[in-house]
């Protein structure tokens, strides 16, 4: 059986000794502001608001990630839940941008080994596959120099 493509919810897990289910009620956009703050040991409290920022997901050595725009830093996401919140520079909710359909996208990807499974929205400006867009014709060439 393959090695399924990593999204929040099942990387985002209640730490051990805590019951599997603990976490089935937060949003999966959600699910690493508990998990943060168990790793940190201290309180994070995500942004009450949104933001008009709009990120696109990308798949990255097989996990859903996004990046944060505002201070470099990333996370793991879901498509069951397309919003982002930093937990670094406290920067969100963003709206995040994923396929049409996520799972055609991961098995796609299946016939790689998982640390060669990369994949990039063909809009997303960061995209270093992004067909570049045609140069400008100059018109005529003058004789003029």
């Amino acid at each position: 059986m393959p090695i399924a493509v990593v999204r929040a919810e099942t990387f985002y897990t209640p730490p051990p000794g805590q019951p599997a289910d603990l976490w089935a009620d937060v949003p999966a956009a959600e699910l690493v502001w508990r998990w943060m703050e168990y790793r940190a040991g201290r309180r994070l409290v995500p942004p009450d608001g949104s933001v008009d920022d709009v990120y696109f997901a990308r798949i990255n050595q097989n996990r859903w990630v996004a990046d944060c725009s505002s201070c470099g830093s990333a996370q793991i996401v879901s498509p069951t839940d397309p919003r982002y919140a930093c937990t670094e520079c406290l920067w969100g909710w963003c709206t995040l941008v994923f396929p049409l359909d996520p799972a055609a996208v991961e098995a796609s990807l299946m016939g790689l080994k998982p640390a060669l499974r990369n994949w990039w929205n063909a809009d997303d400006p960061a995209n270093p596959d992004r067909p570049q867009d045609p140069a400008p014709d100059p018109g005529p060439l003058s004789e003029r120099a």
